[in-house]
């Protein structure tokens, strides 16, 4: 769906007896605001430049959601994701009828290798996927209960959020919570990948897409504390599913005049206008900033599993390895 087409959702779902009954602060970390490096000049463009940002205190769920609490909204308001609703043909000129079914994105390994530059080499538009049927029809959570929730399009998450009492954070925000305090490291654990040959985070061991050994006895997604968590205590900020953020994506980092000598405070990204994908003029869906990195980053492929990597998603598009977390603004 794109930002036209809005998903089925109750009017319930923001009534005061349809938010969660647990209090919002629950299973949450409070990080307080401060002053840090964002972004990074060796490694994607998107990345740069490097400048100083400031942001004020907030809290953020120590794990992004859960199959489990996605669940307990969905049952609490009747909510319907995008992945459940078929596509208006309006919203897609040039589709193909058969094409426009409700479904989602679904990692689909290759046998062999193939060329790393087209990714419809990896990814299936499949009918029928999506948040209860993760790999398609036939598959479910079983299992799966305590793993982050995917094939979630940016409104759902949104809508998550406002039932829970909560928001979606901004860039800088992720990015500041994610360091965990290590400002300027390569990743969220320090400067080495993989220290002392421990993998700190749920990433792809192999040559994708076709290679998966699984050194870290994951192939998909994993529970959402399997690794070690951050200097905050927040776990999953790298790999196992990227997450969306408020920010709607720029090809770089916008820094003002001032931010050669100032850190710029609680900055929000590029303007939407920006955001649109100049490969697919015709479709004009904007994209916002996804961050973190999946499960499905490699050495040889997309090596985002970084604090400062970033990642543009269309706001309509859910797929296997998306999830998000939210925060809560304000003082302690």
């Amino acid at each position: 769906m794109t930002e036209t087409t809005e998903p089925q959702v109750p009017p319930s779902l923001h009534a005061q007896d349809a938010a969660p009954a647990t209090p919002a602060h629950a299973e949450m970390i409070r990080v307080t605001g401060g002053e840090f490096l964002m972004g990074s000049e060796h490694h994607y463009p998107e990345e740069r430049p490097v400048h100083r940002v400031q942001v004020d205190g907030f809290w953020i769920d120590r794990t992004p959601v859960t199959n489990r609490e996605f669940r307990r909204f969905v049952e609490s308001t009747g909510y319907v994701t995008f992945a459940e609703i078929a596509p208006d043909p309006r919203d897609y000129p040039g589709a193909l009828p058969h094409m426009l079914k409700a479904g989602s994105l679904v990692f689909t390994p290759p046998r062999g290798a193939v060329d790393l530059r087209d990714w419809s080499q990896w990814w299936q538009f499949r009918f029928g996927a999506f948040w209860r049927r993760p790999s398609g029809p036939g598959s479910s959570l079983a299992g799966l209960e305590e793993h982050p929730v995917v094939h979630v399009a940016y409104r759902d998450a949104e809508a998550y959020a406002r039932w829970a009492g909560k928001e979606l954070p901004t860039e800088a925000e992720w990015e500041f919570a994610a360091r965990g305090g290590l400002d300027g490291a390569e990743y969220a654990w320090g400067d080495e990948f993989t220290p002392g040959q421990r993998h700190m985070a749920n990433t792809w061991q192999g040559e994708f897409p076709h290679e998966n050994t699984r050194a870290d006895g994951f192939a998909r997604t994993s529970p959402v504390t399997a690794y070690p968590p951050n200097g905050y205590g927040l776990y999953d900020m790298i790999g196992n599913v990227w997450e969306w953020t408020t920010d709607w994506y720029g090809a770089r980092h916008e820094v003002s005049p001032a931010g050669a000598c100032c850190a710029a405070k609680n900055p929000r990204g590029a303007a939407e206008q920006g955001s649109y994908d100049a490969c697919m003029p015709a479709i004009r869906i904007p994209r916002k900033v996804l961050k973190g990195g999946s499960h499905l980053c490699a050495p040889n492929y997309c090596r985002r599993y970084r604090p400062a990597a970033r990642h543009a998603e269309p706001i309509d598009t859910s797929t296997g390895h998306v999830g998000f977390r939210c925060i809560i603004r304000g003082a302690a």
